[in-house]
């Protein structure tokens, strides 16, 4: 099947690019940028094969012939053209924000400003396929999540709904490598990273009202830090748990929603981010802490695949109907 990438220069474009290249249904026909459109692949991506593939303008492009159209494209960006392809009979993944959120209001929350089609709002099954995916099977499109609310809504999501937490009670605190700020993030330069923990965007991250959007009744406190490495991110999440709530009945919520789920895997040591680079896994751990009822559970993701294009491959998968691990890795690459 034929499919698009807009957006392919960036880091997530790029990680969309290999993994696509190498799916055995799918066929990269159109790879679109805007400031680099004209150049080579090979300009802007060295390491992927292929590189004489001319990156096309996004404006103006024509991929009616294609099955499916990837959007990897800053917010803002993305919602004028996801119409616009939907319209031309495409299915689309947008892994940017621009419909993530659900009502025009959790989105002047988070954004500060009114949607540009408010009425798509809650149109679009939430690209989460482990917790969302009855939504996406079959689907013409899906607004896959920001690489954050992944970690943290396949750690709680179980817990929510087997009422083992109160959702009203939840801290998230995330690290992430510098590459979640994406490739044009000039201010990540190595001096102002190296040898440094930065946490940002306190009580004002556009992320919580996603992760309260994924999460029925939620509540929660949210801070994201800056780490120095390239990618992945640990989440720890905190909830009070309900009465009489045991480690082992925690991990055996996790367990049975994942069993069969292939890219989420419970594991019995908390994991690290060294774990997950280059696959589309997610690692979860979970205990409670017993001098104070508290329920904490780790996850580990790969924020460039499991985190962004990993998941709009998994998303595009059902929405094709197609074997939904197809294309995708499920082991990193270590040291």
């Amino acid at each position: 099947m034929d499919v698009a990438i807009l957006g392919a220069s960036g880091y997530a474009g790029g990680e969309l690019v290999r993994l696509v290249d190498g799916h055995p249904n799918l066929t990269a026909v159109y790879l679109g940028a805007n400031s680099t459109a004209g150049s080579t692949l090979g300009a802007v991506h060295p390491h992927l094969t292929g590189g004489d593939r001319v990156l096309e303008p996004i404006a103006g492009a024509d991929v009616s012939g294609c099955a499916l159209a990837f959007l990897a494209l800053p917010h803002g960006a993305s919602a004028a053209p996801a119409v616009a392809l939907l319209e031309a009979g495409v299915r689309v993944v947008d892994i940017g924000s621009d419909f993530r959120l659900d009502t025009p209001q959790r989105y002047a929350e988070a954004y500060g400003s009114e949607h540009p089609y408010p009425d798509q709002l809650g149109l679009w099954p939430y690209g989460l396929p482990e917790v969302f995916g009855d939504q996406l099977v079959g689907s013409d499109r899906a607004a896959v999540p920001g690489c954050y609310p992944t970690s943290a809504v396949l750690a709680l999501a179980p817990l929510v709904d087997a009422g083992l937490i109160d959702p009203g009670r939840i801290v998230v605190d995330s690290l992430s490598g510098v590459s979640g700020a994406g490739r044009g993030a000039s201010a990540l330069h190595f001096g102002a990273v190296d040898e440094s923990v930065k946490a940002y965007a306190v009580t004002t991250h556009r992320h919580r009202p996603e992760m309260e959007r994924a999460l029925p009744d939620a509540r929660i406190v949210f801070t994201p830090h800056l780490v120095p490495m390239q990618r992945g991110i640990l989440t720890t999440a905190y909830a009070p748990g309900g009465d009489g709530v045991a480690a082992e009945d925690v991990v055996a919520a996790l367990a049975t929603a994942y069993a069969v789920a292939p890219f989420v895997d419970v594991i019995a040591a908390p994991p690290e981010t060294r774990w997950v680079v280059g696959s589309n896994r997610c690692l979860l751990w979970a205990t409670v802490d017993e001098h104070t009822g508290t329920v904490i559970v780790l996850s580990a993701l790969d924020n460039l695949v499991k985190g962004a294009a990993g998941q709009a491959v998994q998303c595009a998968n059902l929405m094709l109907e197609l074997d939904e691990t197809a294309g995708l890795p499920r082991e990193g690459w270590m040291p």
